[in-house]
C-alpha cells in the first residue's frame, strides 16, 4: 500500500494532533473497544527504537485496587487512575538487559531480527559496544542506560497517543509520581522485576468528560531553524 500526500491525510493528522490533549479525567462509563485498544498497542509494537532493541514493556492495569495504590503515590494521576478506560505503566529495560553482551541483546539480534551471525558479531562487538561505551556513554551508570531506554519507550508512547487521537480516543502521559514508591507497589503486586525493568511513566487512555482549553504552543519559527 502506498501512502499518498493528499490533503485528506494532512487534514486527518492535523485534526488528531489538535484533538489530543493531556486528559486529566475520563468518563468512567465509557470503555475503549478491544479492537481499538489492540490497534493502539500495535502502534507501540511497530515503533522504532535505537539499535532496534525495543527496550520497553507495557503493563495495562485494569485492577481497580492496584490503580488505587498507584494513585496514592502519584500526584499526577489523581483524576486519571480511577477513571481511565485503560491505565498503562510504561516500563523500560535496565543495564542487565541492555549491556552489549547481555542475553537480551543477543536474543533481539539473533532471534527477533534474525540478523546473520557474522553481522551480529560486528554489530554487538563493535558498533553497539562503541555506541554504548563511547558515543553516548551509556555504560557510565545504570541510570544513564535506563534513561536512554526510557527515551526509546517514549517514542512508542507518542505513537500510541497519536493513534488513539486519530480514533477519537483521549490519552494522558503521566510522570507525576514518586518513582520509588510506585516501584515498591509494582514489586509487591508481582508486576515488576526490578533487575530487568524500571518505571518510565504512566499513560491513561479513555474518553474525555469535558472539552479542554484551546491548545497553546510556541510559534513554529521559534522552535525550528533551517541551515542551508
Amino acid at each position: 500500500m502506498k501512502l499518498t500526500n493528499s490533503h485528506a491525510n494532512k487534514d486527518l493528522l492535523l485534526k488528531a494532533f489538535n484533538f489530543r490533549h493531556a486528559c486529566k479525567e475520563f468518563d468512567p462509563e465509557r470503555k475503549i473497544p478491544d479492537e481499538d485498544f489492540d490497534l493502539i498497542l500495535e502502534a507501540a509494537r511497530l515503533s522504532p527504537s535505537s539499535v532496534g532493541l525495543e527496550p520497553w514493556r507495557f503493563v495495562i492495569i485494569q485492577n481497580q485496587e492496584i490503580r488505587e495504590r498507584l494513585k496514592n503515590v502519584s500526584w499526577g494521576a489523581q483524576g486519571q487512575a480511577p477513571t481511565a478506560s485503560h491505565f498503562m505503566v510504561v516500563l523500560a529495560r535496565t543495564m542487565t538487559d541492555l549491556k552489549y553482551d547481555s542475553d537480551y541483546v543477543s536474543h533481539m539480534m539473533r532471534e527477533v531480527h534474525q540478523i546473520p551471525e557474522e553481522i551480529v558479531q560486528l554489530l554487538i562487538d563493535k558498533n553497539y559496544k562503541n555506541f554504548a561505551e563511547s558515543d553516548f556513554k551509556l555504560m557510565e551508570s545504570d541510570r544513564a542506560m535506563f534513561d536512554w531506554a526510557c527515551k526509546q519507550a517514549y517514542i512508542a508512547l507518542s505513537n500510541m497517543m497519536t493513534t488513539a487521537a486519530i480514533m477519537g480516543i483521549d490519552s494522558c502521559p503521566i510522570e507525576g509520581f514518586d518513582r520509588d514508591k510506585v516501584t515498591q507497589v509494582l514489586k509487591e503486586e508481582g508486576i515488576l522485576d526490578e533487575k530487568h525493568f524500571g518505571v518510565a511513566c504512566f499513560a491513561a487512555f479513555g474518553y474525555r468528560v469535558r472539552e479542554p482549553r484551546p491548545k497553546s504552543r510556541q510559534n513554529l519559527k521559534d522552535i525550528v531553524e533551517w541551515v542551508k
